[in-house]
Order: C-alpha cells, then sequence, then structure tokens
C-alpha cells in the first residue's frame, strides 16, 4: 500500500509540485469540460486535522492557467488545508507535525 499523508488518512500521498515542470500539462484557453452522462460526482471530504479528500474526476489548475498532472491517482487526491504543505496544493502530513486543528463541522444556516 502506498504512503499516506498521516495514520488517520487513507489517500495516497501525492507529491507534484508547482515547481516541476514534468506535472504541468497546457490548458488550451477557453477550454471547457462538458459534464458527461455516466461520470461519477465530484466528492470533497474533510479529514478530521486533515487536508481535504476529494474523489473523482477533477481537474486542478495553477494560478498561471497550468494544469497538474494527477496521472493515475487523479480520481483520489488529498489538498493541503493546514497551509503548511511544501507540495502544495497537495498533502504532504504537515499537518500532523505541525499540530493542525479545524473545525471539521459544517454550520448549519437557519433562516
Amino acid at each position: 500500500m502506498p504512503p499516506t499523508c498521516c495514520p488517520t488518512c487513507r489517500t495516497p500521498l501525492r507529491r507534484p509540485t508547482r515547481t516541476s515542470p514534468s506535472r504541468l500539462v497546457p490548458r488550451p484557453e477557453g477550454d471547457l469540460v462538458p459534464r458527461h452522462e455516466g461520470k461519477r460526482d465530484v466528492e470533497i471530504k474533510t479529514r478530521e486535522n486533515g487536508p481535504y479528500k476529494v474523489t473523482g474526476p477533477v481537474r486542478i489548475i495553477d494560478a498561471d492557467g497550468n494544469e497538474y498532472d494527477l496521472g493515475e491517482q487523479g480520481e483520489t487526491i488529498a489538498l493541503c488545508r493546514c497551509g503548511g504543505s511544501t507540495t502544495k496544493p497537495f498533502c504532504d502530513g504537515t499537518h500532523s507535525k505541525i499540530g493542525f486543528e479545524a473545525a471539521e463541522r459544517a454550520v448549519v444556516r437557519r433562516g
């Protein structure tokens, strides 16, 4: 089994970085991806004091318009939410080293 970002996560550790050109794929301007029938919906779950676990067909594009190559693991990734990862936007397990604590429950709005 591949390494995970922390003991409570079962999401494989992702290591692409913005400084690694081999992990980026050029994105044509105005590129829109149609929603096709039969594709799974995207689901984003928070891990307790850990990353966002993203499951489903997603594309991640940096501020310069370059798309990250998610490779074979592209349908399940862990995104950093502690701010300390050295492989942003991906989780590298830093949250467990820095004692990251997060609000874990969605707030129900009334009215």
